[in-house]
């Protein structure tokens, strides 16, 4: 098969579309198993894990029903992840070493999906890199809203959601280039390094309060804990203002009789 044909493409899609929904599953009873969930509870986040993703694109490209909805693997593929990890007890370790690995390997799948879809649907590149980026993280969205819990991407400044926009801005841009093979090779071992180094070193996005405005003063005040009581009476004095401790000219001053 050519993978460079139209025909070749739209089967490497297909089954990395598939390989994200049965490993998104398997993430997903993952989290139901942390959670101690039944069966049936293991199959309803599996199923939204690994379909939530593929549903929402789909809906919004308003190409048709939904793929899930219309390919009779999809569903199957998705219980059998959850049942993977239903019936399959794995270290803690393992686990997380498992849960690291499928999660890089889902961001680039998808991020492919998502863009190759969209550009089926005859869309341009901006809303191809936002299709990648919800096919990638719609699923785990879904999941940890459904659990009442704070979206991974939202949450902990580890790159996530930057990632999976990454990836696919490098399909985006090799499919410009005409070479879509190299641009899903490229995507997914780019998600896989960018994820392991979050997790591994810390890789994240800066936070509101890295970037807060914060002045001298305030942050003395803050740590007015360690000083004594009349140095924190001193530094809110309105005098304090000019950095001299005495009061402003433009401000009146009172004298004691004696």
């Amino acid at each position: 098969m050519n993978l460079l044909s139209v025909d070749g493409l739209a089967a490497v899609t297909n089954v990395l579309d598939l390989a994200g929904v049965f490993a998104s599953a398997l993430l997903g009873g993952a989290v139901a198993r942390s959670m101690d969930f039944d069966l049936f509870g293991f199959l309803v986040v599996g199923f939204v894990s690994g379909l939530g993703g593929g549903m929402l694109r789909d809906v919004l490209l308003q190409n048709g029903p939904p793929v899930a909805l219309t390919d009779p693997l999809y569903v199957p593929v998705a219980v059998a992840g959850a049942l993977v990890a239903f019936l399959v007890s794995f270290s803690e370790r393992g686990w997380d070493r498992l849960f690291t690995f499928l999660d890089a390997a889902v961001i680039g799948f998808w991020a492919v999906v998502g863009v190759q879809r969209t550009f089926d649907a005859g869309l341009e590149w901006p809303a191809a890199i936002i299709m990648g980026t919800i096919t990638a993280v719609g699923g785990g969205v879904g999941r940890d809203l459904l659990l009442r819990r704070v979206p991974a991407v939202f949450g902990g400044n580890a790159l996530y959601a930057s990632v999976a926009v990454a990836a696919s801005a490098v399909m985006v841009g090799a499919s410009a280039l005409g070479s879509p093979t190299i641009g899903i090779v490229a995507a997914v071992v780019l998600s896989l390094l960018l994820r392991w180094g979050a997790v591994r070193w810390g890789w994240g996005l800066p936070n509101g309060r890295d970037w807060q405005p914060q002045s001298t003063l305030a942050s003395l005040l803050r740590r007015g804990r360690g000083l004594r009581p009349d140095a924190v009476r001193l530094l809110r004095r309105p005098g304090r203002r000019n950095g001299t401790g005495r009061p402003r000219s433009d401000e009146p001053t009172t004298t004691r009789e004696p």
